[in-house]
């Protein structure tokens, strides 16, 4: 059942989109005066804040010639959940023709709500590099930002992703005496509102279609409704034949077809 296999990489691009918000994020160190003494652009990277810390640990003293960059933002992909509140219709599908060949349709069944949940961190070694990279976030969320994203492409899907902050967060982290290497972490919580979307099937034209009509009378067994032209209705149209399509219909009850020549 689940052989078919299909990518849209919805989960990737929702996973880009949300650290492309954080990537061009500058800080200004000033001196007592006001005046500007270095900018600089943060990093951003994607893994988990233990790892970061680990680095931190590795080399507490600063005696290593490399170590780890602060201050620094990361990110990393927490959580899925079902979001039953969006749910859709399950049996609506999406039609689209199929690139230039007009006799082809494709086809996708409605798209599935999930909620996919982010950690973003901020760590810092002093306390005004921290609150910048903070004020510069914040804002945007009230309590949530917009995103656009292209979820798929060959169907002509574009999709509004909301993106929440949900909770922060407020850590000091340090070991050993006051000579050690300090981190100061901020972690703000997000959700990501997007959709998962099935197969995408191609649908041949319907050619032929075959409609039987009722009339809607009181009796207990109303009269079954044949439709012919009046250029092709013969003199005793046989059950099994067939009239093909027609655009002008007229209708003829049973026992009431027209003489021949009328």
């Amino acid at each position: 059942m689940f052989g078919r296999t299909y990518y849209h990489e919805v989960l990737r691009k929702t996973i880009v989109s949300f650290g492309t918000l954080f990537n061009d994020i500058h800080i200004v160190r000033t001196d007592s005066a006001g005046a500007e003494l270095q900018s600089l652009k943060v990093p951003l990277a994607y893994g988990p804040k233990q790892k970061f810390l680990a680095r931190l640990r590795e080399d507490a003293t600063l005696d290593k010639k490399i170590a780890i960059t602060l201050p620094r933002i990361g990110f990393e992909l927490s959580g899925i959940e079902y979001d039953s509140t969006r749910k859709l219709n399950k049996i609506s599908k999406i039609r689209k023709v199929k690139g230039t060949e007009t006799k082809q349709m494709s086809t996708q069944y409605s798209p599935v709500p999930y909620n996919v949940n982010f950690e973003l961190f901020i760590m810092a070694k002093n306390s005004d590099d921290s609150v910048q990279i903070v004020e510069q976030i914040l804002p945007y969320f009230q309590p949530e930002y917009t995103v656009t994203v292209k979820t798929v492409p060959t169907m002509d899907q574009i999709r509004d992703v909301p993106i929440v902050l949900t909770s922060t967060a407020y850590e000091d982290t340090y070991d050993g005496d006051f000579s050690t290497r300090r981190a100061i972490i901020y972690t703000l919580s997000f959700t990501a509102k997007t959709y998962m979307y099935g197969p995408v099937t191609t649908a041949e034209p319907i050619q032929k279609v075959t409609v039987d009509q009722y009339v809607d009378m009181k009796d207990k067994t109303p009269p079954r409704v044949r439709q012919y032209t009046a250029e092709t209705v013969p003199l005793v149209p046989p059950d099994d034949d067939n009239f093909g399509f027609n655009e002008a219909l007229s209708e003829w009850t049973d026992g009431q077809f027209p003489e021949q020549g009328q």
